[in-house]
């Protein structure tokens, strides 16, 4: 059983997200949050498997707020929020738009996914399930969202990160690079000639070196970094609007 907390401001979304989730037999709403303060206090109370946030573009407090509910050890004195295995729970972020910063911001802060608030339910129950297992979900209007903004910004503490991208092995370094531009494990096992038990591995590591706990995350400091440059966006030709990704 998955359990899930709820952050959102909006009664009637909180309680249509309930609706939905308490639907299905794998989930269980065990709280709800209207903001900040709230969600990182439930977090360390009733420690649920995934944070289920709302996020808007100007909440620098809710970006803040992913990050004290992901690294709880970085509130000196704050007990250790997170799920019966002692692990933070992990959060997935919906958000209304695709053109900002903000997502870049929920990213690097330690949310693990972000969809757009059009997802259909299918879908974020999907996502949610992803999430909860240990992976990344990244809408793809949010990838293209993503990719701009590695491009625009000089993260500061870039030395830093580019220092900790020195300590991969070369290994790692095919492997995270496979990550980021999308491969599957099993691609990326199948490509490299390696078991998909040593690509996990490779990952585990990778994630240790980085200081990042999610994939999500190792994928923007592999674009920060320079390992993978972001595609160049390509000219639409003339006489279509299908604007596909």
């Amino acid at each position: 059983m998955t359990t899930v907390l709820i952050v959102n401001d909006q009664a009637l979304q909180r309680l249509g997200l309930r609706l939905l989730l308490e639907a299905q037999p794998d989930f269980t709403v065990v709280g709800e949050a209207t903001d900040c303060d709230q969600a990182v206090r439930a977090a360390d109370a009733l420690r649920p498997d995934v944070v289920l946030m709302d996020i808007g573009p100007a909440d620098v407090d809710r970006t803040q707020a992913i990050r004290r509910i992901t690294r709880p050890d970085s509130r000196s004195g704050a007990p250790a929020a997170g799920r019966a295995t002692g692990l933070p729970p992990r959060v997935l972020v919906l958000t209304a738009f695709d053109g900002d910063e903000h997502a870049y911001a929920a990213l690097r802060a330690g949310a693990d996914g972000l969809l757009l608030k059009d997802t259909l339910p299918g879908e974020l129950t999907a996502a949610l399930r992803i999430v909860a297992l240990g992976g990344s979900v990244l809408s793809p209007h949010l990838t293209r969202t993503l990719v701009d903004a590695v491009r625009q910004q000089s993260p500061d503490d870039l030395p830093e990160r580019r220092r900790r991208l020195s300590h991969l092995t070369d290994r790692e370094r095919e492997v995270l690079a496979a990550l980021a531009s999308g491969w599957s494990h099993a691609e990326i096992a199948e490509r490299l000639s390696i078991a998909p038990t040593t690509v996990k591995t490779h990952i585990s590591n990778i994630l240790t070196k980085i200081g990042a706990h999610a994939r999500v995350q190792a994928v923007v400091f592999a674009y920060e970094t320079g390992l993978v440059r972001p595609p160049r966006q390509q000219p639409r030709p003339r006489g279509t609007d299908r604007g596909r990704e």
